[in-house]
């Protein structure tokens, strides 16, 4: 396998059963702005946070640090709802935290742990663990588009997206080889991530699903 494994792929390098990854919903409700001000008080242009954006940033999240042969482009950054611009943002985090403990070699890494639960722990811990086994890590430039929220409720939500990996390659450690092949149409991949909201804001990953080739996402 020349080209960068999926996730569920390099899942299947380690014979664990393949795991969805879907997105689960935010509310809606967390996008109210505070409207109320206060009479005489200087505000400016400034608006006070909402409840949800307040809860997120009272989160500790982790520096994510990665070589810098390894980037990352993100289409769209963030949205103008809260909530789907709260779980855009961690969305992001979490494809850092991935690729930093990919670098790392490290299936455990805090990062990592730290935006995802359950089986979307276990799904990244063994994509992780496969490229190690293979004594293999990453290179190069992905461009990830089309991201798609759907709010389903408080604390949940659904996101879809598309990876454009044509620039994107696994790399052996030991030799420094890459493994470099031709663009086609496995270069694109979609993906579907369930994720929830934790007690302190996160949007954490809770199942993920990926289809190397997909129609939608082909340039």
């Amino acid at each position: 396998m020349n080209r960068r494994p999926t996730l569920l792929a390099a899942i299947a390098l380690t014979a664990v059963a393949a795991l969805s990854l879907s997105a689960c919903g935010s509310d809606d409700s967390s996008k109210k702005k505070d409207n109320d001000k206060i009479a005489g008080a200087d505000t400016g242009d400034e608006k006070s946070p909402s409840p949800s954006e307040s809860a997120a940033d009272s989160a500790q999240r982790p520096k994510i640090e990665l070589p810098s042969d390894v980037t990352h482009i993100f289409t769209p950054e963030q949205s103008d709802d809260t909530v789907k611009n709260a779980v855009l943002k961690d969305n992001a985090e979490l494809i850092r935290a991935l690729d930093a403990a990919i670098v790392a070699q490290n299936p455990r890494l805090p990062a990592l742990e730290f935006y995802t639960e359950g089986e979307g722990a276990v799904a990244a811990q063994k994509w992780v663990k496969a490229f190690a086994d293979a004594g293999w890590t990453i290179t190069g430039k992905t461009r990830y588009f089309d991201r798609q929220v759907t709010v389903s409720s408080k604390n949940t939500a659904s996101l879809s997206y598309c990876a454009d990996e044509s620039k994107a390659f696994s790399k052996v450690i030991k030799t420094d080889e890459i493994k470099k092949t031709e663009v086609t149409k496995n270069s694109y991949v979609a993906y579907g991530a369930q994720v929830e909201k934790n007690d302190e804001g996160v949007w954490e990953l809770m199942k993920i699903s990926s289809t190397r080739g997909a129609d939608r996402c082909q340039p």
